[in-house]
């Protein structure tokens, strides 16, 4: 490939991926997530394979994006400083759209309230358990 050829290359990548670099809005942003997940998918796990590079710039798009909506902010922020175990229930009981009384693995409604307000931790029993109900790693607990 001539270096003329390669410039073109480039500008043809760069008006197409503009409107991802720059996310200014939740259609944007969902786009932008669903197309860095098909990336990833197709992506070799090589520091040489040029989609990485591509990946890179579209994380730090949403990173940035992410960073601007007070949302997703304050989101981020409450999880970044939550324990591990509470944070990952939290987003359990997120994704899932459950309720206090919808873990039993933990215990009753009273329990999982106090163990989301820090009052009691999870022991190593709930947390297997709920590995296994959600298969997920119980090191994401910790």
């Amino acid at each position: 490939m001539t270096a003329v050829a390669f410039k073109n290359a480039c500008h043809s990548s760069a008006q197409a991926a503009a409107p991802y670099l720059h996310i200014s809005d939740e259609q944007h942003y969902e786009e932008t997530l669903e197309l860095i997940e098909t990336l990833l998918e197709d992506a070799e796990d090589s520091l040489n394979d040029p989609l990485n590079g591509i990946i890179d710039l579209l994380s730090q798009a949403i990173e940035e994006y992410e960073n601007q909506d007070e949302d997703l902010a304050a989101f981020n922020n409450a999880a970044v400083n939550q324990p591990a175990d509470i944070a990952t229930l939290l987003l359990l009981m997120d994704q899932y759209q459950l309720g206090t009384a919808d873990i039993p693995e933990v215990g009753s409604k009273s329990m999982v309230s106090r163990v989301l307000s820090g009052e009691r931790s999870m022991n190593k029993n709930h947390i297997k358990a709920l590995a296994a109900r959600f298969q997920i790693s119980p090191n994401l607990f910790f």
